[in-house]
């Protein structure tokens, strides 16, 4: 699976204004909404079940980055936004220290494999420092879509 698969380009803020893991949450989640991904409708309820799961175990993994996550059934496809918060989150990152970039993702309940496939092309390209400085420095949704476009290249040709 492809970041630019997943990764909605209208869901992607290079400046979240969010001083919270619960604000960069929500915002994140309006994002979706905007670009019409996620039925406002459903927002409250999503917002609450992804900060739930970050309160059972932070998913910020170290380095800087973030990865929450939601599978929901009224969820058809696999989504994600991306964002960066220049001044740092605190997210109970596993190493202590604050977030910078941060990939929300959401999946169908029904298609494990799906959301399984989605977290590896997310891991794989977060895992790799170069990207996540990149990721970090982008100043623009565009800058994001190319960083993404060059991560999946590098993925097929891996």
């Amino acid at each position: 699976m492809k970041l630019t698969d997943i990764v909605i380009s209208k869901a992607i803020s290079p400046a979240l204004e969010a001083r919270t893991r619960d604000e960069v949450i929500s915002e994140m989640m309006d994002l979706l909404i905007e670009a019409g991904k996620v039925d406002s409708k459903n927002r409250d309820d999503f917002v609450k079940a992804v900060i739930k799961r970050e309160n059972r175990g932070s998913t910020g993994f170290g380095n800087g980055v973030a990865v929450p996550h939601l599978k929901q059934a009224s969820v058809k496809n696999v989504v994600a936004a991306v964002a960066n918060v220049s001044d740092g989150i605190d997210f109970n990152a596993l190493d202590g220290n604050p977030v910078f970039s941060i990939f929300l993702l959401l999946s169908p309940e029904d298609q494990p494999e799906k959301h399984l496939e989605a977290m590896e092309a997310v891991f794989g390209s977060l895992s790799q420092e170069t990207f996540r400085r990149f990721l970090r420095q982008a100043e623009s949704a565009d800058d994001i879509m190319t960083l993404l476009n060059d991560a999946d290249s590098r993925q097929l040709s891996a």
